[in-house]
């Protein structure tokens, strides 16, 4: 017997009443979508990036994942990588870092699912379908949440938005790289290959 399939816009938002569980389990039954939910429950699904656009978060992810070879400081995750926010939300960042400490202070079962926690680092990666408001309201639900630092790159306009706890957001134009200030520290992003 085939299996039927469902055609989805881009972007998509239900309200369901999931459990962690049925989510859990939701998401692994559709390994080839991307879900999300908000605070409030809001179910979000995601279609896949462009190949060009999941080329350059390789590309991000990378550079993130050999300077933490380097320091040994903390653990690197991909757009894969799901995170159950302080306020209920589920979220996974197009590339995230968590410092050691915090991640070993989790239980390997917390660790195996949708870690109990936000990175303290994040990037988002925006891609062809992603909406800049919603995209900027992520990042602010992170800063929120308790991230020290996070990048929104928005490529089509050759940006960087810059979130820090407490601080308004600084705007980079066209910027050849970007420092990890002291979250990161010794980390500078080469946007050459991004852009």
């Amino acid at each position: 017997m085939e299996t039927p399939t469902i055609s989805l816009p881009p972007r998509l938002e239900l309200k369901l009443n999931l459990t962690d569980e049925q989510f859990w389990q939701l998401c692994h039954d559709n390994d080839d979508l991307r879900f999300e939910t908000t605070a409030t429950g809001k179910l979000i699904v995601m279609s896949p990036t462009g190949s060009l656009t999941s080329e350059r978060n390789a590309d991000l992810t990378f550079q993130v994942k050999i300077w933490n070879r380097q320091t040994n400081l903390g653990k690197v995750f991909d757009s894969n990588g799901g995170f159950q926010l302080p306020n209920g939300a589920k979220r996974a960042p197009d590339c995230s870092w968590v410092k050691i400490e915090r991640w070993d202070a989790l239980t390997p079962e917390e660790q195996n699912q949708f870690a109990p926690l936000c990175p303290d680092f994040v990037v988002e990666l925006m891609s062809p379908s992603d909406s800049l408001s919603t995209t900027r309201e992520k990042m602010v639900e992170y800063i929120g949440n308790g991230a020290q630092l996070g990048w929104l790159i928005n490529r089509k306009k050759r940006q960087v938005e810059i979130y820090r706890p407490q601080q308004e957001v600084e705007i980079l134009d066209n910027p050849q790289t970007v420092s990890g200030e002291n979250v990161l520290p010794g980390f500078v992003l080469d946007l050459a290959t991004i852009w």
